[in-house]
């Protein structure tokens, strides 16, 4: 498990953090809950500000969420009254045995202690329920992309994750993988809120968050495929893993 003090920072700007993250794509969490009909019973887990959440409602499903950090478990409330949302984490979830239908994770898993994150999931689905981490990656075959996750500290991608994320333990069938691809556009200024709701940039001394400003900020004014654009398109690949409880 990484820095939870990295965890914890988006509480700090939640607002910004559900205005500037990419939403997920209907396909890849149909693809997720395929054999879930609906309405079924959903954890969107480490649910941060509802993001995932609302994306599972729209499909017809029954949602709880459960966060850790009480400043997106209040936006989440104010922006997804459907919601219910319980503080806990991936290793303690205040649910009985057998809750869920599923646990979905967006942007999440890798804060996970994973042993006792694993054993947790487990005993919260049902038989034959399904687990499934996704993320919203950024498509790293655009040259000033590949130029913004350096100047951000992103670190994720595609062939990385598969290669870690190997199994999630006895309890669970060999993951599955399934990748989607979309875009969001957003403005110059939106672009550095985005980054502006990295970890490393929450956690950041304001030295190093006045440097990555300044960054970003050269990179939209000089690279020849953003400069003078007012609409920046940032391309993304959404990579879904799913295994069923054993």
């Amino acid at each position: 498990m990484t820095d939870p003090t990295q965890a914890l920072s988006f509480g700090t700007a939640a607002a910004d953090y559900d205005r500037y993250r990419p939403r997920y794509p209907q396909a890849a969490l149909r693809w997720a809950l395929d054999g879930i009909d609906a309405p079924a019973r959903l954890v969107d887990l480490a649910a941060g500000t509802g993001i995932l959440a609302r994306g599972l409602l729209a499909l017809g499903h029954r949602v709880t969420a459960v966060e850790p950090a009480p400043g997106m478990r209040t936006h989440l409330t104010s922006v997804g009254s459907d919601v219910r949302a319980l503080a806990g984490s991936a290793e303690a979830m205040p649910l009985p045995g057998g809750f869920a239908d599923a646990v979905l994770t967006g942007q999440a898993y890798h804060w996970f202690d994973r042993p006792r994150a694993h054993a947790e999931i487990a005993r919260v689905l049902r038989p034959g329920g399904v687990f499934a981490p996704l993320w919203n990656l950024r498509d790293d075959s655009c040259g000033w992309v590949v130029e913004l996750s350096r100047i951000a500290e992103i670190g994720d991608t595609v062939e990385h994750l598969r290669q870690s994320v190997t199994d999630f333990g006895d309890l669970f069938t060999a993951p599955e993988w399934a990748e989607f691809t979309h875009a969001t556009t957003l403005t110059p200024d939106e672009l550095l809120g985005l980054v502006r709701t990295r970890s490393h940039y929450l956690t950041a001394t304001p030295a190093r968050r006045a440097e990555v400003d300044h960054q970003v900020r050269t990179l939209l004014h000089t690279h020849p495929d953003l400069a003078d654009q007012q609409a920046i398109t940032l391309p993304y690949t959404t990579l879904v893993a799913r295994a069923r409880r054993t």
